[in-house]
């Protein structure tokens, strides 16, 4: 199941992605198979001594998914490189930079020079920029503008590790207000330019009733798809992005309504002008995506 939910170009996977350490290649299948998109990691879920393993694993998959029947899955599958500078990156790129990969997140993206990096060792990738740190977040919109950068994901937990602090959470279970600004100004920094964004992970996988509210209001937001750390928490997700029979059932025959009028007009009892009706076509765009339309 995929969906087109922004008016991204050449982000058309979602509205769940979910991890998948590089180091295990026994679960890139299964990973894949639970979710929308899989994303293949080879920075923070990998221990330095393993990742020269780990590359070697990716590559061999990548190749794998080169034949002609693997397309629809190659188009779904992300790889996750390391941050632009490094030594780490470098390696990745040594090993990966032929190997095909349709999408490639830059970790800790932090300015349109560090894309330029990644979109000259992956020309024919789509690039996901993670805004991570309080550079990259400043920098969002830089980072958005680049002509191969397809999506931008945010991250709360590196994010407040570098601007030195120790939770993005409130004891309530609510990001502080700093990470909050950070989510809105990356969303925002993507729609700019056309982008898609992913909101981050949710970090408690035993919490699917707050998964469930931060999916929903990433919905709401207009995040085009939301990362996921655990396999449970796929279904939840798409719960989220799936629209109810009663909303469908109102922007359905809302936008019946439409063509009888010319601008503005009553219906059941509110006032619907444009935006209204584009919010209902985001709906009924939903359930396509969900399979529910």
């Amino acid at each position: 199941m995929s969906s087109r939910l922004s008016g991204s170009s050449g982000f058309d996977v979602g509205p769940t992605l979910l991890f998948c350490p590089a180091d295990r290649p026994e679960r890139y299948a299964k990973a894949a198979e639970r979710a929308d998109a899989v994303i293949i990691d080879l920075e923070d879920a990998v221990a330095a001594d393993d990742k020269p393993a780990a590359r070697q694993h990716l590559h061999g998959h990548l190749e794998a998914l080169a034949a002609p029947e693997a397309e629809a899955l190659r188009r779904r599958t992300v790889v996750r490189v390391n941050p632009a500078g490094t030594e780490a990156f470098d390696a990745d790129v040594e090993h990966l930079a032929g190997a095909g990969a349709a999408l490639v997140m830059l970790a800790k993206a932090e300015s349109v020079d560090d894309v330029a990096a990644a979109a000259a060792a992956f020309p024919a990738a789509g690039i996901i920029a993670l805004c991570e740190t309080a550079a990259g977040v400043s920098r969002a919109e830089q980072i958005a503008s680049h002509p191969q950068v397809v999506a931008l994901m945010w991250g709360a937990e590196d994010l407040i590790a570098s601007i030195g602090g120790s939770s993005s959470r409130r004891p309530d279970g609510l990001y502080r207000d700093v990470a909050r600004q950070a989510r809105t100004q990356v969303l925002l920094a993507a729609a700019t330019h056309g982008a898609a964004g992913i909101d981050a992970i949710y970090a408690d996988i035993d919490d699917a009733e707050g998964l469930a509210a931060e999916a929903a209001d990433a919905v709401g937001s207009g995040w085009a798809a939301k990362a996921c750390i655990h396999p449970a928490q796929v279904p939840v997700v798409r719960q989220a992005y799936a629209p109810s029979a009663e909303d469908l059932e109102h922007a359905r025959a809302l936008l019946d309504e439409v063509p009888r009028h010319g601008g503005a007009f009553r219906f059941r009892g509110a006032m619907v002008d444009m935006p209204l009706v584009r919010h209902a076509e985001q709906i009924v765009r939903r359930a396509e995506a969900a399979g529910d339309a």
